[in-house]
Formats: structure tokens, C-alpha cells, sequence
């Protein structure tokens, strides 16, 4: 690291993005991968200033870029590609970094998918801890959103407001048929404390009807009570039941915070969303970078863009 460099306390309360960041050392772990069901070994490893978030898939020799113009599937999970390249499941990660002010990084994975673990982005904050988090001292480049930027699937929508405040405020709602999950919404100014706290151990879940269709399907190969909330009408299987009362909104709104961090920039907005998804969230960003100038932010990370 250079002479500016210095360590960082995780879990201020402060913007998630003020100054580019990475991680101290290396770490790694092994999984499942939730839809392949195939273990997976992960390294996240450091990665100087300016890098930006990638994925090397150690098996092909092949780096992908964490950028949404990169996202080649949004059924169930994120899954990011390049030529042959692919890696799934990349949502989860993607939070915990973002949600730990992680700018940099370099994650290694031998194959197509990344481990589950338990559903949430809990252990890959974990792992980043344990890591270490190492300032780089130069500024983090942003979109200062200033007007709407609003995508819609029928009675979903997803957009990007305006903020008044630095950073990223999030509103989510959900409405699903199952009682056990109802009409649930949240609403939060992300920074590491609130993303650690609020949304970090959230799990993944899945209606016990949906389960056969997916296998079918071949997805959710490697889905278990370990790694997913399987709700049954007013029931949650789970013996120890949800985490929290709200664990279903909390986990979609980690998600949004995965998949917004594909911007490969800080957002200065407020996103909020009704019934949003993976591929809404894309669209979101694809929306917001067809604006004039957006592909100079990518290219010149320091500079800070008004959409």
C-alpha cells in the first residue's frame, strides 16, 4: 500500500463510500453454491486504488468485471459474464463489500457460482473483518442522481430520486401471498453501522410450493434450511424460525444493495422499489448509465457525475 494508506475502523457510522477502500490480507472460505449445489472455493484479495470490484474464475484464467452492463441473468440470483466466463450468486458478496465500504477488491472463485453459506451476506462481512480493511486515500467517484430514474415491470417498479443528503437512502416494499410474509416494506440510510446492524444477516428465501419447479428447472440444487427461509403459507420450516419479524424485506433490500453496487460508483441518491428484484435492479442502473456522459464515470473514478 502507498504512505497514504491507513487502517480502517469497520462499523462507523458514516457513508458507505467516502474513501476508497480494500481489504488488509487475503481470505478465503469454501461453500455451496445455492443453485449449482457444487462446492465452490472463494478468495477476496486486495486490490490496488482505482481497481474497482472483480471476480477471476481461477478454473478459466478469465476476470470479470463487477459492473452491471456485465449482468447476463437475473432468474433468482445476479450472475455476471465475459465471453465464456460466468459466475452466479454474486449479489451477496457484492452487499457485504459495498455495506463494509469495500471499493477494491479481487475475488478469486473456482466456478461458476459463489457459495451460499447461510443465505445472507452475514459471513462475507465476517470474512471481510477478518480480513481487515485498509483506506487507499483517494476519493470514491459518484452519481449525484437529480432527477427520477424509474423502470417498471406491471405492478413492480424500481427508481432512483434525488437526495438531499450524501449518500444512499433506500426505501423497498414487498406483497407476497404467503402469510407468513404479507405486505412488509423498510426504509434506511445505508452506511456500514445500519448495514451490519439492519440487513447483513438477512437470509435468502423461498415459498416451500416453488421448490420442485426450481429442481426442475435445475436451480436451488444446493438450497437447504441452512441457507434459505422456506416459508409454507403461514409457516416458516425453519426450526429456529426467522431472525427477524421482517427478515423478508431486510433480505430483498440487501439484495438492492448487492445489485446497486454493480454501479462500480457511489450513488447519491434515494432508491426505492415496490416488488423489486434482481432484474428490475439492473434495469435501474442500465437506465441511469444510458444518461449522457455516464460511461466517463467508469473511466475516470474520481470524478463525480450529476444524472
Amino acid at each position: 500500500m502507498d504512505g497514504m494508506s491507513q487502517r480502517f475502523v469497520p462499523g462507523l457510522d458514516q457513508p458507505a463510500s467516502v474513501t476508497q477502500r480494500t481489504l488488509l490480507n487475503p481470505i478465503c472460505c469454501m461453500g455451496v453454491g445455492l443453485h449449482t449445489g457444487r462446492p465452490v472455493r472463494v478468495t477476496l484479495r486486495p486490490a490496488p486504488a482505482n481497481a474497482g470490484i472483480s471476480f477471476h474464475r481461477t478454473d478459466l484464467n478469465i476476470t470479470i468485471p463487477a459492473r452491471y452492463d456485465h449482468v447476463t441473468d437475473t432468474r433468482l440470483c445476479t450472475v455476471l459474464s465475459t465471453g465464456p466466463a460466468r459466475v452466479g450468486t454474486v449479489e451477496h458478496v457484492m452487499a457485504a463489500l459495498a455495506g463494509c465500504g469495500i471499493t477494491s477488491a479481487i475475488i478469486d472463485v473456482d466456478g461458476p457460482e459463489l457459495p451460499v453459506l447461510d443465505g445472507s451476506a452475514g459471513p462475507w462481512v465476517f470474512l471481510i473483518d477478518c480480513a481487515g480493511i485498509v483506506d487507499l486515500g483517494q476519493s470514491v467517484a459518484s452519481i449525484t442522481v437529480q432527477r427520477t430514474i424509474r423502470v417498471t415491470d406491471g405492478d413492480a417498479w424500481a427508481e432512483l430520486r434525488p437526495n438531499p443528503a450524501e449518500g444512499l437512502d433506500m426505501a423497498l416494499s414487498i406483497d407476497f401471498p404467503a402469510a407468513a410474509i404479507g405486505r412488509q416494506a423498510l426504509t434506511l440510510t445505508l452506511n456500514p453501522a445500519v448495514f451490519r446492524a439492519q440487513l447483513a444477516d438477512c437470509r435468502t428465501f423461498v415459498l416451500a410450493h416453488e421448490i420442485a419447479g426450481l429442481k426442475a428447472a435445475g436451480l436451488a440444487a444446493g438450497g437447504s434450511l441452512h441457507n434459505a427461509v422456506v416459508v409454507d403459507g403461514a409457516r416458516v420450516l425453519n426450526p429456529a424460525g426467522l431472525r427477524v419479524s421482517d427478515e423478508f424485506v431486510r433480505h430483498k433490500m440487501l439484495d438492492a444493495v448487492g445489485d446497486l453496487a454493480l454501479a462500480g460508483v457511489s450513488l447519491n441518491a434515494r432508491f426505492a422499489g415496490h416488488k423489486s428484484g434482481h432484474a428490475l435492479n439492473n434495469r435501474l442502473l442500465r437506465a441511469l448509465f444510458a444518461d449522457v456522459a455516464m460511461p466517463a464515470v467508469v473511466a475516470t473514478p474520481r470524478q463525480t457525475v450529476t444524472a
